[in-house]
């Protein structure tokens, strides 16, 4: 499996691919296929692409099974497992339409938001649960920054003078 005879039509789309392709799991792919057409052995393409030489395979085995497709798309990634980004862009507007409300004034116990409180906020008033660590992403997505008030000591009156002592 480690050669593969690409058609002239193929290796012709690979190379335009190549030339305009802004994806970069594409280029490697693209780049992998042109490698192994001309030659090069699995195990160096991918020491040269930092990947393994089985996910060199395992890229061969998706482009010649999708062989009725597109290019692009015998080239393209596989449909990836897990839980799909639903908090992004969601809860941006969100926060940015209550973050410049008092807390006290939606009920809550607090003068100043947080992270925990906007996560509580999205899931009371809005019944998303999203996780603390979405909500700080948010704000740095949405440009905000809080600091936590300070204490600030009170100034000395004017009559007040340092004892001279020893």
């Amino acid at each position: 499996m480690a050669e593969l005879a690409l058609s002239r039509k193929e290796r012709v789309h690979l190379e335009a691919l190549v030339a305009g392709s802004q994806d970069a799991r594409l280029l490697r792919r693209a780049y992998a296929l042109l490698w192994l057409n001309e030659g090069e052995p699995a195990q160096a393409i991918g020491a040269q692409l930092g990947v393994s030489r089985q996910t060199v395979y395992n890229w061969v085995g998706r482009f010649r099974e999708r062989k009725g497709l597109a290019l692009e798309l015998r080239v393209a990634d596989a449909e990836r497992s897990g839980r799909p980004c639903t908090a992004r862009g969601i809860i941006d507007p969100l926060i940015e339409a209550v973050i410049d409300t008092d807390p006290r004034q939606l009920g809550y116990r607090s003068t100043v938001w947080t992270a925990p409180l906007l996560t509580r906020y999205v899931h009371d008033h809005h019944l998303l649960a999203v996780s603390c660590q979405s909500v700080r992403l948010a704000m740095v997505r949405l440009r905000m920054r809080w600091k936590r008030p300070r204490h600030q000591l009170a100034l000395r009156p004017d009559t007040w003078r340092q004892a001279k002592g020893g």
